[in-house]
């Protein structure tokens, strides 16, 4: 299966004790020390943003204390990159894998490998941080201890499976890296873009509401989202319906099993490796009396902005509203 990888706003305001002279600088700095007894180092250091040494407790469950900003960061799966791209690190990402294709400025980055990353390559790049990634820990524990043991600090940002946790893993990145602010934007310009969509689908009326099935690999083994995925949770905030709710995950499913789901809207995302994803479904014999196939609903959304726990989801959800509803939002 190609491509299948694939809210929580947990910002505090910076404190400041301001040392000043005469009994109200006293005054102040005595409150600021006395609410933060009792407060584990984390607690304080989130209340502080982004000041330095950081100790995050990453998807690994490790326990990882950032000394000081880094300088040098190696990113080993591309939605981590996009994070740190959007969030100004660009120019501190000195390696990127060779999945990384997005911005156009990581291409121009050293690439470390693949899912099986050059554990010398990383550490001749000398980096301050590595972004890991809960995906892959399974093949990539032994390569990360070598860079543990190399000096170099590891941080494993979750695996996200909902917008919720796409939200963490940018708050973890950003408070990481230094960029605490930027992250918290970043996550709060994403919410209001997806909640502008969701007011807007809210328009559609109960009997005008479609149901739709998502390939994410073409014929004969077609895979599809059911319930309790990323996909779901996107077709559910433009008020469409999963044809495959009823499955569970990630499933295969045969044509004879697709055809009496009798979707209204067909949405591919293998286009960027398979050449004219439409006319292929279009094409299937014994297809047309499907809704989707007779009124000619089917499009193609880019894996990327679906499947790439990053910042750019707000714009695959976009994508996939004017594909469903495109009189309501083209």
């Amino acid at each position: 299966m190609k491509k299948i990888h694939i809210l929580l706003l947990a910002l505090l305001l910076s404190i400041g004790i301001i040392a000043g002279c005469g009994n109200n600088g006293a005054t102040n700095e005595n409150t600021a020390n006395e609410s933060q007894q009792g407060q584990s180092e984390e607690q304080v250091q989130e209340q502080e943003g982004t000041s330095f040494p950081v100790t995050i407790t990453d998807a690994a469950d490790n326990e990882v204390v950032i000394e000081e900003e880094p300088e040098k960061i190696v990113s080993l799966i591309p939605s981590n990159t996009e994070i740190a791209f959007e969030l100004g690190l660009g120019e501190k990402v000195v390696g990127v894998s060779d999945f990384d294709n997005y911005p156009p400025e990581a291409a121009e980055k050293e690439k470390i490998g693949g899912m099986e990353f050059n554990v010398e390559k990383i550490i001749s790049l000398t980096p301050d941080l590595v972004l890991a990634h809960g995906s892959v820990m399974g093949s990539a524990e032994e390569g990360l201890q070598q860079l543990r043991d190399a000096g170099i600090t590891v941080l494993v940002v979750n695996d996200a499976t909902s917008f919720e946790e796409v939200y963490t893993s940018i708050e973890m990145v950003g408070k990481a890296a230094g960029a605490h602010e930027q992250a918290a934007e970043t996550i709060q310009q994403m919410k209001d873009d997806l909640q502008a969509v969701k007011d807007k689908a809210a328009e559609v009326s109960e009997d005008e509401r479609k149901s739709v099935f998502v390939e994410v690999s073409p014929s004969p083994e077609i895979y599809t989202p059911g319930s309790n995925t990323f996909m779901d949770e996107m077709l559910d905030l433009i008020n469409a319906k999963n044809a495959a709710e009823e499955q569970e995950g990630w499933v295969q499913m045969n044509e004879e099993a697709i055809l009496a789901l009798n979707p209204d809207v067909i949405i591919t995302t293998y286009g960027y490796y398979t050449e004219n994803p439409k006319e292929l479904v279009m094409s299937r014999e014994g297809w047309g009396d499907v809704p989707a196939i007779k009124n000619e609903n089917v499009y193609d959304v880019h894996s990327d902005l679906v499947t790439r726990t990053g910042p750019r989801l707000v714009q695959g959800v976009e994508e996939l509203a004017k594909a469903v509803y495109p009189e309501l939002f083209q």
